[in-house]
């Protein structure tokens, strides 16, 4: 059987593309051998899995201890009902154990204890009957909640002192977030664990990050290796670009260029092939790309995506619960600055927040092709007014994020119609205060030649309390237009006061001019 880029559960080297799992974590290794309670989190579908079943494998491999990797999911039914969690957890283990180790390392009966006291019992029974010490890793720990979650810590905390002897050599707690971030309240809600969290044994927390350039660079090589179809280096700048390396991403994309597009093996990977199948995972909207939208109606990650977005001023607090919880979802950039995590995750928020808008625009994408198969940007800016005048204080007034709603609509708009012809690349200017928007359109030149028309828009918001944006907005501009290489643009201007004029009024064109000179038309609306 042929390998495959993975998409969907852990990666196994005799069927998938993969990246050696212990080289993404190598501090896991070195806490099992110096006897660590520890955690391993990471956003969904990064490697997690696939890490902890390797290192369980090799560990009892080389004949030191026996190591078992096991899943808690089944046990998130027992809610607060933590007698049954404890039956839960105990019988995941036993069926893990029959399937991954060799009969003499398997746990005996488990023996019998009370509700709250069964996985300490049991473990316990184990370690002291196992001829190896043991290592226990616990996947999906944080799909327990409430008293079941808080009970299971609490007999790992319990038990720490009897190791190794009666107790587990090492364990390790592997979910979405930290440890002191599970919830243990029904449904996932507040409160968290914080810092008096009855795991507080643990020695270190490991975050999975993301792959390396390097790595993706390595992951595509293995397919160019097995089919001879070989990646341009201008497709692999775009895949690290548009994916920064996240693992879903980097997998998806390549999978949806050689499975789904079906791009033929003695071509060569491009680009524009890199860029197409991006479009086609936004559309799809797959379930790895809705767990991650699902999310932004929180409170917690509105707070902190609101303001990227609008590109305000952020507080890059490391202490910041709600910035600490967005990163570990896999939201945002796991490091300073502040920022969104990849432009794909960038697409699919606005796309997702600006959805109500987009579904308005009734304007046909075909208009605003020029008879030389350009882009016509002053239509699409006429137009825009129009549906502003006749529906953006309903539509805004309707959107979830309500500070960047106008900007929202707007690229709604845009999206709209370009779609199919063009693409629109967002950049968000976090502490800045703007939105920089670039339409990327193709098209054939009068002498046959393929070319590449770009606009370049720059969105600011004036509001209360602040004075007119223009000023600053033009030498902005002019900074982003210096670095397209490009020599006008638009700048647009929303008047959020509540002074305002009516919208009627406000909503215009006017010419002006950047400091070096560069004409630039405005729209303020």
């Amino acid at each position: 059987m042929k390998r495959v880029f993975n998409t969907a559960g852990p990666c196994e080297p005799r069927f998938h593309y993969m990246i050696p799992p212990e080289q993404r974590a190598p501090e896991a290794r070195r806490l099992v051998e110096e006897m660590g309670y520890f955690a391993v989190h990471a956003p969904r579908q990064t490697g997690k899995t696939t890490l902890l079943r390797s290192l369980a494998r090799s560990l009892t491999a080389q004949g030191r201890f026996a190591a078992l990797h096991f899943s808690c999911e089944t046990a998130e039914v027992a809610r607060d009902d933590f007698g049954l969690a404890d039956r839960l957890v105990l019988g995941a283990i036993a069926r893990s154990a029959e399937v991954d180790l060799p009969a003499d390392l398997r746990p005996p009966a488990w023996p019998e204890a009370d509700a709250g006291e069964r996985v300490r019992h049991g473990v316990s029974a184990w370690a002291a009957t196992c001829p190896r010490p043991l290592v226990l890793f616990f996947d999906e720990i944080d799909a327990l909640n409430g008293e079941s979650l808080i009970s299971v810590l609490r007999q790992l905390r319990s038990g720490y002192n009897d190791r190794p002897d009666s107790f587990p050599w090492a364990v390790a707690l592997c979910g979405l977030r930290d440890v002191r971030d599970y919830k243990v309240a029904s449904g996932g809600g507040e409160p968290r664990l914080g810092t008096s969290s009855p795991f507080n044994v643990k020695v270190e927390s490991l975050r999975i990050g993301d792959f390396s350039e390097d790595e993706l660079r390595a992951l595509y090589g293995q397919h160019t290796a097995d089919t001879g179809q070989p990646f341009a280096e201008e497709a692999l700048a775009r895949a690290w670009d548009l994916t920064r390396g996240q693992p879903w991403l980097v997998n998806s994309v390549a999978r949806e260029v050689v499975r789904n597009m079906a791009v033929p093996a003695a071509e060569p990977i491009t680009a524009e092939h890199i860029e197409e199948a991006k479009e086609r995972l936004i559309l799809a909207r797959q379930t790895h790309l809705d767990s991650l939208v699902a999310r932004l109606m929180q409170p917690r990650v509105r707070r902190i995506i609101e303001p990227l977005l609008a590109g305000a001023t952020f507080a890059d607090n490391p202490y910041d619960d709600d910035l600490r919880y967005t990163q570990d979802l896999g939201l945002i950039a796991p490091d300073l600055p502040v920022r969104i995590a990849n432009p794909i995750y960038g697409e699919v928020i606005v796309r997702v927040l600006a959805g109500l808008a987009e579904t308005a625009v009734l304007a046909d994408p075909r208009s605003f092709v020029l008879p030389d198969g350009r882009f016509d940007q002053q239509r699409m800016l006429r137009e825009f007014v129009d549906f502003w005048l006749e529906h953006g204080e309903v539509i805004t007034g309707q959107m979830p994020y309500h500070e960047v709603a106008p900007q929202l609509v707007l690229m709604a708009f845009l999206q709209r119609v370009v779609n199919g012809g063009g693409h629109v690349h967002r950049e968000y200017g976090v502490g800045r205060g703007r939105i920089d928007l670039l339409v990327r359109w193709p098209y054939t030149a009068a002498d046959g030649r393929r070319a590449e028309q770009r606009e370049a828009i720059e969105l600011k918001v004036w509001a209360d309390g602040q004075a007119d944006p223009l000023a600053k907005g033009l030498a902005q501009l002019d900074g982003y237009l210096d670095g397209l290489g490009l020599a006008t643009g638009v700048l647009v201007i929303f008047d959020r006061r509540a002074t305002a004029l009516p919208v009627a009024q406000r909503t215009g064109f006017e010419a002006a001019t950047t400091p070096s000179g560069r004409s630039v038309t405005v729209l303020r609306a």
